[in-house]
């Protein structure tokens, strides 16, 4: 009986305050207007707003819940809350009055000072606002805590500028919408009345022990191993991905799936990933702003649940030097609310115009802002990632395959595409194997942005990042391009000349961010400067595309950030790297300091002592010898490098904010610190483990 309550059916969106609970339990003029306002927009007026906040109280209650939470996104790169009872006021029987009005369900008022602002909010002027996001439902969590509430929201200042990552991606959509129903109705569709970019993550992270997790003051502070050699073994044998499931992993994954799937989040895919000790969820595709709320719902819910497992979860883009480390796949595309993906390129992609001139306008949108699609990854921990032959490059490039690039230069050659490469049948020379049709073009894994039969997979977003940001940019893009290319057509007088002369203007223009080759060689990064593709390798680098004049200009103009948001974004992420790469120098001082030095000091000592006793005896003491020298070396090299990094760090405290100060924690800092790492590491090797005083990479990768 137990584990048929837990058929996936039966629990999927049971703590869900879903389309299908709405319709059951709330009047039918409040569902009404509550459906029109999700779909098209407008304004909740309060009184149906009081209806459905009682309504979504009551079901809360049912399923334990206590307190309810505005659940917001703000610029730290994660989630907040505060949560409030639902307890109003006591009553003179000795009991309480519960109530949610539809008021606290519409906005909360948090203190916004201590969210990073970027100068638009000053510590003094504390007042933000959350606003109800009724877009993406409502639920209950149920976690140590005991039972909340969760409802997603938006956050603004008080005088209306975003101040998170939700309210930029609602306006993207607003965007794209608008500029998509557009080109639609060029092809003379007047049935479809929204259109939506559609998301499905893919999330990579690590699990570890806990108990060793808690032995790495590295791990604790910064979320990756700043110290370690290599074991023996690491991913050379590539036995790790995609095998068989270690029981503890797979009674985690177990529970990690029951708990996304109660909260409405389409968990599908899960499997082993390349490093040892890495792992892969992917969920369902969704629309965007759920797929980016359910993306930190599946964060949450995978280090909630390695915990009680006695895991620690890892979510850094890169948690150990010497093995792969950890992205997130972005599959992005277009659907109508009627069921038509703008990206479905048929059978023929020859001979579908509309989804040519979709195509285009995407090479286009790229290609002219490449600067930003690739600032949307940047992160600390990314640039461990990007160009590391583990990872896309830092350069942007598409990947259509062979089937699409054979259209594309047809089209560049001609003006006329007039067929389209087919798949075939897959041949095994098995007789016993059934013959399968093949797609008509491979995979590329090292490309960025690689078309996927009828989606894009933009795969430069660190495992951590929140997918907002990329989606936004991609929504704006696409919107300009597509505003751009409609604005043209709509004067057409001959409209099937005009686009596919469009269309060849487009892809002969744009043509250069086109490569199907690999994204990893030498050749290609060469090639890429020949063509003038930005080649972005830092965070540091990155994140000037966001205040271009093109960029502010075009943000502008299809509302999703004004200039001062931007450059609000600009100071944050600039302060972020800063603080990032400090926290991180200051543990490796401390731990070297503290711990590792004199872990080296004491075993130098015992094999002094060793030495001397051996001597004394009249034995051989030469490799005792040879050991002691090669420590004392190291022991050395590392108190000079820690001398060093002290040096780096404070030059670095003095340098004025902003991008001058990440600059310089970039290119003094970092250095340094990898020079401290050098000694440490080698003499990690030579250390008797039981003086070394934290995990090493084997317990911590391979102890699981």
């Amino acid at each position: 009986m137990e584990e048929a309550k837990k058929c996936v059916a039966d629990i999927f969106g049971e703590d869900v305050f879903n389309d299908t609970v709405m319709q059951k339990r709330l009047p039918k003029k409040a569902y009404s207007v509550l459906r029109r306002v999700m779909d098209e927009g407008g304004e909740l007026d309060l009184a149906t707003a009081d209806v459905i906040a009682h309504v979504m109280m009551e079901w809360a209650i049912e399923k334990g819940a206590t307190h309810y939470t505005h659940w917001f996104q703000p610029l730290t790169g994660t989630t907040a809350e505060k949560h409030d009872s639902f307890i109003t006021a006591p009553l003179p029987t000795g009991k309480v009055l519960m109530n949610l009005s539809g008021k606290e369900l519409i906005k909360g008022e948090p203190d916004a000072s201590s969210f990073p602002s970027g100068g638009l909010r000053a510590t003094f002027e504390a007042r933000g606002y959350t606003i109800w996001d009724c877009t993406s439902p409502a639920f209950v969590r149920h976690d140590e805590g005991g039972s909340t509430l969760v409802i997603p929201t938006a956050f603004c200042s008080y005088t209306g500028e975003a101040l998170d990552q939700k309210t930029p991606l609602l306006r993207s959509m607003q965007a794209l919408n608008t500029q998509s129903l557009r080109v639609l109705r060029l092809f003379g569709n007047t049935t479809s009345k929204k259109v939506t970019p559609s998301v499905g993550p893919e999330q990579e992270y690590f699990i570890i022990d806990r108990e060793k997790y808690l032995e790495r003051k590295d791990l604790i502070f910064t979320g990756r191993t700043l110290f370690g050699a290599m074991p023996p073994k690491g991913q050379e044998l590539d036995d790790h991905y995609f095998g068989t499931l270690r029981p503890r992993i797979a009674s985690f994954m177990k529970d990690v799936n029951e708990e996304l799937w109660k909260v409405g989040v389409p968990a599908k895919t899960q499997h082993n990933e390349v490093a040892p000790a890495q792992h892969e969820l992917a969920a369902i595709y969704d629309e965007a702003n759920l797929a980016v709320d359910q993306n930190q719902v599946v964060m949450q819910t995978l280090k909630r649940v390695a915990t009680r497992h006695g895991l620690r979860c890892l979510l850094h883009e890169k948690p150990f030097d010497g093995v792969n480390g950890s992205g997130k796949h972005n599959n992005w595309s277009i659907m109508t609310d009627d069921g038509i993906n703008l990206l479905e390129p048929g059978k023929t992609p020859h001979d579908n115009t509309q989804f040519l001139l979709v195509l285009s306008c995407i090479l286009k949108a790229v290609d002219e802002h490449a600067d930003l699609l690739r600032e949307s990854a940047a992160d600390v921990g990314n640039d461990h990632r990007l160009g590391a032959n583990e990872a896309p490059p830092a350069i942007i490039s598409i990947f259509l395959g062979e089937q699409l690039e054979d259209v594309m230069k047809q089209l560049i050659d001609s003006g006329l595409a007039k067929s389209s490469k087919e798949g075939g049948t897959l041949k095994t020379g098995v007789t016993s194997l059934t013959e399968v049709s093949k797609d008509a073009t491979d995979r590329n894994r090292t490309s960025p942005f690689a078309f996927t039969g009828n989606k894009f997979e933009f795969r430069m977003v660190g495992s951590r990042d929140s997918i907002a940001a990329p989606n936004t940019i991609l929504n704006t893009i696409v919107a300009e391009a597509f505003s751009d290319a409609c604005d043209l057509l709509e004067k057409s007088k001959d409209f099937d000349t005009d686009v596919h002369d469009l269309i060849k203007k487009y892809m002969t223009e744009h043509q250069r961010i086109v490569f199907n080759g690999n994204g990893y060689s030498e050749a290609w990064v060469e090639e890429a400067a020949k063509r003038g593709l930005p080649n972005i390798t830092s965070m540091v680098d990155a994140i000037p595309a966001l205040m271009t004049d093109k960029a502010v200009a075009m943000f502008a103009k299809y509302g999703v950030f004004s200039k001062a948001e931007l450059a609000s974004r600009v100071e944050v992420k600039y302060e972020a790297y800063s603080k990032a790469i400090h926290i991180e120098a200051l543990t490796m001082l401390q731990m070297a300091g503290k711990s590792l030095i004199p872990a080296m000091i004491a075993y130098a000592s015992e094999l002094s002592g060793t030495i001397q006793n051996l001597l004394a005896c009249g034995a051989d003491a030469s490799v005792e010898e040879e050991l002691l020298g090669e420590l004392s070396g190291d022991l050395k090299a590392a108190q000079e490098a820690k001398k060093a990094l002290q040096k780096a760090v404070d030059e670095a405290e003095k340098t004025a904010e902003g991008r001058a100060r990440a600059a310089a924690f970039r290119d003094q800092v970092v250095p340094a610190m990898t020079a401290l790492r050098k000694p440490v590491d080698q003499a990690e090797l030579i250390v008797d483990s039981d003086f070394w005083p934290m995990p090493s990479y084997a317990d911590l990768l391979f102890e699981v």
